[in-house]
């Protein structure tokens, strides 16, 4: 006897049991290989305070090991673990990992960063539960918070020198005007590199970070434990030194900074020798908001630049009139030009041989319509510092020629030219301009230049009066014996006239040094065939003594005072000029035919 009954609906249960339990082991699967890659620790306690579930991030983040990462593992466990391998602080025992009492339900989400005794911040952020538990994760985000501090620091720090930039020592500048406010005497010490932009243009920029980097180091190591120093752009420093007994103590601080920047550099095989001007102001006599103590120390700054580098000053109150002054020089300068209120006197040079005019030497004036004239030695350096010399001397070489044109064609005009047109590297074109809009042959525009002009940049400025002597151009050193290295210069350049400077004409009466210093360039310019010119002569005796030792022109108030054009042309008809071309010199000879050459 058997049995026989349908199980094919047990068996499809069957299989469909066993289906359900190998995709329940894939989803188990998939879901520990997400848990477990994870970026963040992952743990999840119940009501009990008891583990679920955590993986292994959170366990190699806390360094627990197997056995407190299974479920049902008391949360005080793992706690005491952590205590015992110092891995959590005894204050954050309880709510390092559990959220604060009373957090359950949908009332809230807690976030937090902690600091982990051995340096590590983890941020956590826990989730509750409707039952009571929660679920959290842990992440260690030191790098970026190292990133967050690194961002923080250069937006506040110069990247060359790593000391504060000009936004942070605003920030400590501020605070210490507060201090300030409780009765506190701060000093602001603003400095500036003398003699620093050679370094970069000649040596490169790699070189003038070095310096600029050691300058740094030198002032940290001279300054006091609790003043503040900062970089605030290219050259510039400044330092707040506080609190102070009084101005001495400021004083002391700028004399060891001044000490320890003028010690020479040595650096890639150069040795270099750069200065420091600081101006200071003291607070709260010279200010007591950071707008004015800053501009009083940059006031005092340019006093130290102006009383020749390398050295300190105070504030003064006087100052305040002096930067209105360059203020309203600086604005009026700018727009001369263009309001026609620059005009050119002249004044004569003259043959010592027969008293005839050979040259005027044009003399810039400017004729402003309140202050009247202002003197040239007022406004030039100003507009030679603020890049207004160009136009202006750009106006000057045509205006000049536009008069010269008008005299007879014996009669030569002289124009000074700043080392500032030299930069502009289009001089050249300017002079061929002047000459050629006007018609005045080239041979007879003088240019005098200083011997400062050729302390800088060398070999383009020689380049430059090369392609002047091209276009027949005269070139002149103006105050020789004033500067550097003069001989060296005459050496490097074929002048076509050496000016003796007015100091040694001055005393030539009363002086036998002067005298023989006359008597010695006149010799040397003869020996190379340059002519030599007597500027500042005032009396008969001058002259006299001037002709004795052959100097071939004069130049002075003896004559004529500077005069405008049509001065000069009474002039001429006075004096007369010299009918009879004298022969070129030797160096004019050598111009020619490196003209020819070209």
């Amino acid at each position: 006897m058997s049995t026989h009954w349908d199980v094919t609906e047990d068996l499809e249960r069957v299989v469909a049991l066993e289906e359900r339990e190998r995709e329940m082991k894939r989803q188990n699967l998939r879901f520990d290989a997400a848990v477990n890659n994870m970026a963040q620790g992952l743990c999840m306690f119940d009501t009990e305070r008891r583990l679920v579930i955590c993986n292994a991030p959170f366990a190699k983040l806390y360094g627990l090991p197997d056995k407190l990462t299974v479920a049902g593992t008391l949360l005080d466990d793992i706690l005491n673990y952590r205590r015992s391998s110092a891995l959590v602080g005894a204050s954050d025992t309880q709510t390092y990992l559990a959220p604060p009492a009373g957090l359950h339900g949908d009332r809230g989400v807690l976030r937090a960063e902690y600091a982990l005794p051995d340096g590590r911040i983890v941020a956590i952020t826990c989730h509750p539960m409707r039952d009571g538990g929660w679920v959290a994760t842990h992440e260690d985000v030191t790098v970026q918070h190292e990133q967050q501090d690194r961002i923080r620091h250069l937006a506040r720090h110069d990247p060359l020198t790593d000391l504060p930039n000009r936004t942070h020592f605003s920030e400590d500048l501020t605070a210490v005007v507060e201090r300030i406010g409780r009765g506190e005497k701060w000093a602001m010490l603003y400095l500036d590199l003398d003699h620093f932009k050679p370094v970069n243009d000649t040596l490169g920029h790699a070189i003038g970070d070095a310096v600029l980097r050691e300058v740094a180091t030198r002032i940290r190591i001279v300054q006091r434990k609790d003043d503040l120093v900062a970089r605030l752009g290219g050259d510039e420093f400044a330092l707040l030194a506080g609190p102070l007994a009084g101005p001495d103590e400021a004083a002391a601080i700028a004399r060891r900074v001044v000490e320890a920047v003028n010690r020479p550099f040595r650096i890639d095989g150069h040795e270099i020798s750069i200065a420091a001007s600081i101006g200071i102001a003291i607070a709260p006599q010279d200010g007591t908001d950071a707008t004015t103590i800053m501009r009083h120390a940059d006031l005092a700054l340019y006093r130290a630049k102006s009383e020749g580098r390398a050295n300190f000053q105070f504030f003064e109150s006087e100052m305040n009139a002096t930067l209105q002054e360059r203020r309203f020089l600086e604005t009026g300068i700018r727009a001369a030009v263009t309001l026609n209120q620059l005009r050119l006197v002249y004044q004569p040079i003259l043959r010592t041989e027969d008293n005839s005019i050979s040259c005027f030497e044009a003399l810039l004036r400017w004729d402003h319509p309140e202050r009247g004239t202002i003197p040239p030695i007022k406004f030039i350096p100003i507009a030679e510092e603020t890049g207004a010399m160009i136009p202006i001397g750009n106006w000057v070489l045509r205006e000049a020629c536009r008069t010269a044109a008008t005299w007879p064609s014996d009669v030569r005009i002289a124009v000074n030219l700043s080392a500032v047109q030299f930069k502009a590297r289009d001089l050249v074109a300017q002079v061929e301009a002047a000459l050629a809009d006007n018609g005045l042959p080239g041979d007879r525009l003088d240019l005098e230049i200083t011997e400062s002009l050729l302390l800088a940049d060398t070999d383009a400025t020689l380049a430059t009066l090369h392609q002047l002597h091209n276009l027949g151009v005269r070139i002149s050193m103006d105050d020789f014996g004033t500067g550097y290295s003069s001989l060296s210069y005459l050496r490097a350049f074929p002048f076509d006239k050496i000016k003796i400077d007015r100091s040694f004409v001055s005393d030539l009466s009363t002086r036998s040094d002067s005298q023989a210093i006359v008597e010695a360039v006149v010799g040397l310019g003869r020996s190379l065939g340059m002519q030599t010119i007597a500027e500042g002569v005032e009396t008969e005796q001058e002259l006299e003594i001037i002709r004795k030792h052959g100097c071939e022109e004069v130049q002075g108030y003896l004559f004529s005072p500077p005069v405008t054009s049509t001065g000069a042309s009474e002039l001429i008809a006075k004096f007369g000029t010299h009918t009879k071309t004298a022969p070129p010199s030797r160096a004019r000879n050598r111009a020619r035919q490196r003209a020819k050459a070209v």
